[in-house]
């Protein structure tokens, strides 16, 4: 069972309606019991980042993710959701984000760089370059174009996050992930047949992990 973290912020239809055609079941709730009885979570997001957190403390949904990658259950964060995953973001203003993974998150520049004009919000589609193609998400794919938008950018810490990348006023984490925590900063869910392959994968990887933990009590 797949937990999508509702807390009013996220692509929520679309994500619920791709996990129905790779007819996997899911709970769509904001409910923390809930959650935590899940064997993975699906952290979405469209907004602000400021935002998103404050909602999150609100509802006590930062400590149910914060436990559950503590005790090892996956986590996918989606287009804001994936931002969310790291240390602090500079939208509205300094904001602690949940930390998993290290690093900021900033605005694009919008400049002009060698004639090419990099408009706010990055928009539309792009090539993924893969960086890590052994990643358990990119499993049975080719570096293809997936769908963008967004306006602020991870600027990563360390290298080792970064699975794969896009082209787009530099080099974007497009795909990021350590141990059990992966995110997406486009929405798979909306990027055909590749996007449908990696949350594809994200459940068989979850449903591999839940074996695994069985079998270690």
């Amino acid at each position: 069972m797949i937990g999508i973290v509702d807390y009013g912020m996220g692509n929520l239809y679309s994500v619920s309606k791709a996990l129905e055609r790779l007819n996997t079941p899911y709970v769509l709730t904001e409910d923390v019991e809930k959650l935590a009885a899940t064997d993975g979570l699906i952290l979405p997001g469209v907004g602000s980042f400021n935002d998103a957190m404050t909602i999150l403390r609100e509802k006590n949904l930062d400590d149910m993710l914060k436990q559950a990658v503590k005790d090892g259950k996956p986590l996918l964060g989606i287009c804001l959701g994936m931002q969310l995953l790291f240390s602090e973001s500079e939208e509205n203003g300094f904001t602690k984000g949940l930390d998993f993974l290290p690093g900021k998150v900033r605005r694009f520049s919008g400049q002009t760089r060698a004639g090419i004009r990099y408009k706010v919000p990055h928009m539309g589609w792009n090539l993924l370059q893969y960086r890590q193609p052994a990643h358990p998400l990119l499993e049975d794919t080719a570096e293809g174009h997936v769908y963008f938008v967004h306006s602020y950018v991870v600027h990563v810490d360390t290298a080792e996050v970064v699975v794969a990348t896009a082209d787009y006023d530099g080099d974007v984490p497009a795909v990021v992930g350590r141990n059990h925590v992966f995110g997406t900063q486009f929405h798979p869910e909306k990027s055909s047949n590749l996007g449908m392959q990696m949350l594809n994968n994200y459940v068989a990887y979850v449903k591999e992990r839940q074996v695994q933990m069985s079998d270690s009590l």
